[in-house]
This record gives structure tokens, sequence and C-alpha cells, in this order.
């Protein structure tokens, strides 16, 4: 029989850290005397006939620990369980899957993992969970792992974009990623001293439309030009145009494509660019002259350099692998907590009753969140007086009210 290995693959999108992992698990493993196989392509690689793999050593390893994006190429890939096959398992003597990604990618690894057994092959799966989004629900409430890293190289961008701003005395309208949460618009626009921060947690109160959107950042708008402050920056998070609700979207006269079932296909489109031209649009039914430009935060995040917070977390998670695999624990998630510990995790841990991993959103109860409101410039109900300086009728832009907080 041959040496016995280990698989390691990765899904979805790309996150700093990534090779950090890779390269980790491959140390540790090859130091051990196993072989370690990087697949090409995710599962659809690892479940092909002619799987393109790479083939670890030390040397390759111990090159790419550091860099950004990923070495083995991703895929968004999830397979039926149709799909399912052993070879890649019986010629290489697999003993270990390590899978790479978010949640999909997670439970598509113990689907693959029951199927092997019901094959009589002993693989186990360990998980290691990533994303820039920072929306799993880890112990603690601890970062997934690349979330510092594409934090700060937004927060780069976004003190470059704020200079800009007050050296041409303009505004910016910036989007960032974060489908289901607005940690990492929050994370930027908190270091950067933007005076407008829209994440989808601020509408726990009301229906998020293109309207208060807007209505949100003319309101720091007109509450910096009261002060007479002329530029600034608003961040909204890309999570809140997608619950707007998909008829509005229709409506609103966006050009968009639409996929084979006639929903709008977002990921096609500017999120800046559609809220910077409704903004100037209602500012020139206003009367007000503001100029303001978009500005996309996306994929300029996802495969910068891993700085030393998740290079510490990521080998942290590589060598937890190796621990765990030792303890014959499979089918779980490497986690670890404030002090350092891995632990297991499992996806019965983290699924509500229907089975689904529900987000972990930006917690505003938390300090954190309400001192960062307070670094926010908006108008609000002491403000309507003056604020008529700038426009004739300011209560359609006080926050509290757009919010229904009042």
């Amino acid at each position: 029989m041959s040496k016995p290995s280990i698989a390691i693959i990765c899904g979805g999108g790309p996150a700093p850290g990534i090779n950090t992992v890779v390269s980790t698990v491959a140390k540790t493993f090859l130091k051990d005397g196993y072989r370690v196989i990087g697949v090409h392509g995710g599962y659809q690689g690892i479940l092909s006939d002619d799987p393109q793999i790479t083939d670890f050593d030390f040397a390759y390893a111990d090159r790419i620990f550091s860099r950004g994006g990923s070495s083995l190429v991703m895929s968004r890939f999830k397979p039926k369980d149709s799909d399912f096959n052993t070879k890649f398992f019986t010629k290489f003597n697999v003993k270990l899957l390590v899978t790479i990604g978010g949640d999909d990618t997670a439970s598509t690894a113990n689907r693959l993992a029951k199927f092997l057994k019901k094959s009589e092959l002993d693989v186990k799966n360990i998980h290691v969970p990533k994303t820039i989004d920072n929306d799993l629900p880890l112990p603690d409430r601890n970062p997934t792992f690349g979330f510092h890293s594409a934090k700060d190289e937004g927060v780069k961008i976004g003190n470059t974009i704020y200079e800009d701003a007050i050296t041409s005395q303009n505004w910016f309208i910036m989007s960032a990623m974060g489908r289901s949460a607005g940690h990492l618009a929050f994370g930027i626009a908190s270091a950067c001293h933007f005076p407008m921060l829209i994440i989808p947690e601020m509408f726990n109160q009301t229906k998020v439309t293109l309207d208060k959107v807007v209505n949100l950042i003319i309101s720091s708008m007109i509450k910096r030009k009261m002060e007479g402050i002329d530029y600034g920056v608003a961040l909204v998070s890309e999570g809140v145009f997608h619950v707007i609700d998909e008829q509005e979207l229709k409506d609103s006269g966006i050009l968009f494509t639409y996929d084979a079932h006639g929903h709008p296909e977002l990921g096609n489109v500017s999120k800046s660019n559609i809220f910077n031209v409704l903004v100037q649009e209602k500012l020139k039914k206003l009367g007000i002259q503001i100029k303001s430009r978009p500005v996309e935060l996306g994929y300029e995040l996802r495969c910068c350099r891993p700085i030393g917070y998740d290079l510490t977390l990521c080998t942290l998670l590589g060598t937890g692998v190796k621990k765990l695999f030792d303890e014959g624990v499979s089918g779980c998630i490497v986690t670890t907590n404030s002090k350092g510990d891995i632990k297991p995790m499992f996806l019965s841990e983290f699924e509500n009753g229907d089975g689904v991993i529900p987000p972990r959103l930006v917690d505003t109860e938390a300090e954190i969140y309400k001192l960062s409101l307070h670094n926010l410039h908006f108008i609000d109900t002491k403000d309507l007086a003056k604020a008529k300086t700038v426009v004739t009728d300011p209560e359609p832009y006080e926050f509290n009210t757009i919010l229904n907080w009042n």
C-alpha cells in the first residue's frame, strides 16, 4: 500500500491566511512522515478523474506561508451525492481530508465522509473555517481568520480616501464586502473615523429601503455642512443592499443582469456607484451642491498578505488540525478560544432548528458599537432648526427617525 497521505482542498472565496493554514498543516504532517497533497479546484478537483495536485515538500510549504491568496486553486463547486466517488482516496491512501472554507464546504465534507465510511474507507475530515466577513459564530466571538488582515487593508485604503476627501473637499460613497453582517464595514469605518456608517444591523427597528440608506448619507452631509465641513466618507456594507426587497430594486431604474430565475444578479453591480447616483439625484432635487464619488472595497481585500495577527491565528489552527487528528477527532471544525486552546466544534453546535448556520451579526448592544455611533455625524432632533439653513425640510433626514429608533 502507498504511503499514508492527507489531502487539502479550499472552497469558496479567498481570505488572507489560507496559505498560512496550508503551509502549517503541510509542515506538521510532513514532519510525522505523511504525504501531503494539495488538490486544486476544491471538491470538483478531488472528485474528478484527473485531479490536479501539488505534492508538498518542506521547501514549497515554507515558501508560501506568508503569502496572500491561495496556492491551491479554489472552487465554489458543491457536489451532489451522485458526484461522490472513492477514486482519489483509495489511489493516494488518504487518511485525512482537510477542508478550508465556509459552512457549505464544511457540510459537504461531512456528507462526503459519510459516503466514504459507507464505502468502508476510514477517512477523517477536519474543517478550518475562513471568511473575511467574520460572521461565523466562533467561541468567545473570536474572529474568523483573514478578517483582521482584510480590515487592515481596508483601513489603509479608507485612510487614503479620507485624505483625498479632505484634500479635494468632497465626499466619497464607499461599499465594503459583508453579505450578511456588517463586521468589515464597521471595523473599517470606526478605524478611519468616517462620519457615516451603514450596516444591516442598524435596521433592527425598520425595513431597509434604498431611500432610507440615501437619507442616512444625506443626513451626514447636511450635519457636516452645518458645521462648515465640506468633505466626508460614508461607508455602506453590501449586506444592506442584499436585504432590500427585490421588487424595489427592479423598480429603482438600476440596470441589472438577471439569473435564470429572474432574480437580479447583485454581484454584477457596484453598490457604491448605485448609492452615489441615488445620493446625487436627491441632492439635486434638494438644491444642495455636494460633490461625491463612488469607491468599491471588494476584491482588493481578499488576497492581501496576512498581517501578524492572522499569521499567528492560522498557524495555531493549522497545528490544531494535527492535534485533533492525533486525538482521533473527525467531522469537526477546528477552533480556538481567547486563551489559544484548540477545541473541536461540530456543525450541530452551529446549526439552528432548520439545519442552517445563522450568521454572527455585529452586536448592537456592545459598548464598542454604541460608542462608535457617537463618532458619526448626523442630524438629530436638536439640529433640526439649524439644519434649515441647509435644507428646507430637514426632518426626513433625522437619524433616529430614519431608523425608527425614537
